[in-house]
């Protein structure tokens, strides 16, 4: 019996560790990704706001052509803008365009966290109900929680 019960928890702690933790690794690095797009999006947003609110037509700016080597260059009309939409694609937008296109983005940004932060809690829940499951296999005592405090 005693064997038996060893065995099921080991497998246990096996699918914890071979399953649940890379899974939620993985999980996180997504949302991360998913973080620095939001990111990339909002400094757009602000660049392009504040070229509309200071009625910039023209602007000379650094510009990074790889392994952090910069070139000036000058941007004789700034009113249109390229915009990266993914797989390696550009799209020409005026600055209306472009915040209207952002917004999109934005919000299907923001739903990709959710659903990431939603995946992230159900691992946790997943290795925390096993977790205890462990633990009433070995007859340990449940761990006693910090008392709540109440303002």
């Amino acid at each position: 019996m005693e064997s038996h019960l060893q065995h099921k928890i080991q497998k246990y702690e096996e699918f914890v560790d071979g399953r649940l933790k890379p899974d939620l690794v993985r999980a996180i690095a997504q949302r991360d990704k998913v973080f620095e797009q939001q990111k990339v999006f909002s400094d757009l947003r602000n660049n392009i706001e504040n070229l509309e609110k200071n009625s910039v037509t023209s602007l000379r700016t650094l510009v990074n052509l790889g392994s952090e080597v910069y070139m000036q260059a000058d941007v004789p009309d700034t009113r249109r803008i390229f915009v990266d939409i993914g797989l390696g694609f550009h799209v020409e937008f005026t600055w209306s365009e472009a915040l209207n296109y952002i917004s999109q983005r934005e919000e299907k940004i923001a739903r990709q966290i959710e659903e990431y932060t939603n995946l992230i809690a159900s691992i946790k829940a997943q290795i925390k109900l096993v977790c205890e499951g462990i633990r009433e296999l070995l007859q340990l005592p449940a761990e006693k929680r910090a008392p709540e405090r109440i303002f």
